[in-house]
């Protein structure tokens, strides 16, 4: 007989309570290459019910046979959109006073675990191997970095995606236990 339950259902869920609705964060994937890096983040998106899901450039984009494979069906759970114009989704955000935060390994970058973000988010993820583009990045108010003690300097962008969503998460939690919205 099978233990695994549902988070939901569990004591420890009950710390996320006072999270009504989708989390503040959407995530831009430009130029994502892998279909299934593409189906990951959709996986990780629907953990932590992220607001939205932005496809842009050549990133993939449902219905794909790799990313069903990887999304296991959060595909059809989350809210996604794709464009071809990065630029002006995150024009956009930053209009609708969003922060807007780029994940890469820039000499500009701060801590992960440093980083106060400012509610709502906007997180930018770039190609595997290139990154984010420039005229991206200029665009982007915040650069943060995940520590990196290892030989390598960088994360798989789907697994960097997801130390990242976590730990907002856990900062928008602590956020709402300060301003005493959880019971």
């Amino acid at each position: 007989m099978s233990e695994r339950v549902p988070y939901t259902v569990t004591a420890a869920a009950a710390a996320y309570e006072g999270i009504a609705g989708s989390l503040p964060v959407c995530v831009l994937l430009d130029n994502v290459r892998s279909l299934y890096n593409v189906g990951s983040f959709f996986r990780t998106a629907d953990a932590v019910r992220l607001e939205r899901l932005f496809l842009c450039g050549i990133t993939g984009k449902p219905p794909k046979k790799a990313i069903t494979k990887t999304a296991l069906g959060a595909e059809e759970a989350v809210p996604w959109q794709h464009s071809w114009e990065a630029r002006r989704i995150l024009e956009s955000m930053r209009a609708r006073e969003v922060e807007v935060a780029a994940v890469e390994t820039s000499v500009h970058a701060v801590d992960l675990f440093d980083w106060q973000p400012r509610f709502p988010v906007c997180l930018v993820f770039g190609h595997e191997v290139d990154g984010i583009r420039p005229e991206l990045l200029a665009l982007c108010d915040t650069h943060i970095r995940i520590p990196m003690l290892g030989a390598k300097h960088s994360l798989n962008v789907a697994t960097a995606g997801g130390v990242v969503l976590y730990e907002l998460l856990r900062k928008y939690r602590r956020m709402l236990e300060n301003a005493g919205i959880r019971q």
